[in-house]
């Protein structure tokens, strides 16, 4: 879990009197997850946060996935998008899901958000392969750069604000909470010794923005399956402090240790983060193996119980032919995957990767959108062939 934080004023004790310049008591929020029973922080608002102006419209905001795609290794050539649109919420394109988690790409050479938005019912990983800003909320201003992963849990309201200049991710949307890796932690939540990251590499948001003016603010809600339009008469960034456990955070791929040996290592040593039904690992610059024998390349795998995404951001993939930075290559449980042909001997006596991938592992099938036909390869499932 993100380790203890807090920010700006907060009261000795929690749900005690805590006033404001004019006598009046601030408005405290709990925000917690299982329940009461899983981590949470405690927000002190200047406006309460339940004083609704108006309710809007709600609008149709659902993912069509075609379950009848059926089994086929699979390779989206999403290098090519120049741009997805300028809005926040018209410019995410799903791609690939079920009902533990769907992935997204966004990509806006302008990207417009005069509103804020809260996911109501999902966690979200946004992987910055292009550009850089700051991602506003209740909880502050943090700062994203490219390679970092901003993990933002479920109800966070927030914005964000792009420096100038392109801007692309790759959204990971969790329906279970996106947590850090339990093998890698002890009894007491603290990162192991021997995790590829650390506590040091977590950033938490580092300034609050607090925002007490009067004004006409619209929140963008989604959940399911519509997007539900709210309007109050004040920011949500009019919150003056807050601590906890519960908040949105960055932590750069550039930052994963990678894990290397003698032979070559399983995919598990590239853990990053996991969900329900699903992981996200990082494959990042490090040295081959060192066996005198050894196959730097990947061996043929058979899926038996999960399919792998892979999202390829930068360097020369040693294993595959054919795909671009920015493409996307679906894996599916039940059909075996390696090399492409020439790479296995090719790889032999290779000290080191410059390569920068995402994968996204899921324990039940995914299933592609229709939007996502546009972008289908449709040779790849025989690109195996000499």
């Amino acid at each position: 879990m993100p380790f203890y934080t807090r920010l700006g004023l907060i009261p000795p004790k929690r749900h005690t009197q805590f006033r404001q310049s004019d006598g009046s008591l601030y408005k405290e929020e709990l925000v917690s997850s299982y329940g009461f029973s899983g981590i949470y922080s405690n927000l002190y608002h200047t406006y309460a946060p339940t004083e609704v102006k108006k309710i809007g419209d709600q609008i149709p905001y659902a993912y069509d996935f075609d379950k009848s795609y059926g089994l086929k290794q699979t390779h989206l050539k999403t290098s090519v998008i120049e741009t997805t649109g300028t809005d926040f919420l018209e410019a995410r394109l799903p791609l690939l899901g079920n009902n533990d988690v769907v992935l997204i790409m966004l990509v806006t050479n302008n990207l417009s958000m005069p509103y804020y938005y809260k996911n109501g019912e999902a966690d979200e990983v946004l992987f910055i392969h292009e550009g850089s800003g700051v991602l506003a909320s209740q909880f502050g201003i943090l700062e994203f750069k490219p390679g970092d992963y901003v993990v933002v849990p479920r109800t966070t309201i927030y914005q964000l604000r792009p420096d100038k200049g392109r801007l692309k991710i790759m959204i990971t949307e969790s329906y279970s909470p996106v947590e850090t890796v339990k093998r890698y932690r002890n009894r007491m939540g603290q990162l192991l010794e021997q995790s590829p990251y650390c506590e040091r590499d977590i950033r938490p948001p580092s300034r609050l923005e607090v925002d007490v003016e009067k004004k006409d603010c619209l929140i963008k809600i989604k959940k399911g399956g519509f997007i539900h339009d709210y309007f109050y008469d004040f920011s949500p960034m009019n919150v003056v402090g807050w601590d906890g456990c519960l908040y949105p955070y960055a932590l750069s791929i550039h930052d994963f240790e990678p894990i290397t040996g003698r032979i070559h290592q399983p995919p598990p040593v590239h853990q990053t983060f996991e969900g329900h039904n699903f992981v996200i690992c990082s494959f990042v610059p490090r040295l081959f193996d060192y066996h005198p024998l050894s196959i730097p390349a990947p061996y043929n795998h058979s899926n038996i119980d999960s399919d792998e995404v892979l999202y390829y951001v930068e360097g020369n993939f040693m294993s595959r032919k054919g795909i671009d930075v920015g493409s996307f290559t679906l894996h599916p449980g039940g059909l075996p995957h390696g090399p492409h042909p020439g790479t296995v001997e090719a790889s032999i006596g290779a000290k080191e990767t410059k390569e920068l991938a995402v994968m996204v592992d899921t324990f039940k099938p995914l299933f592609p959108t229709k939007m996502a036909f546009k972008y289908l390869d449709s040779n790849y499932p025989y690109s195996w062939l000499t």
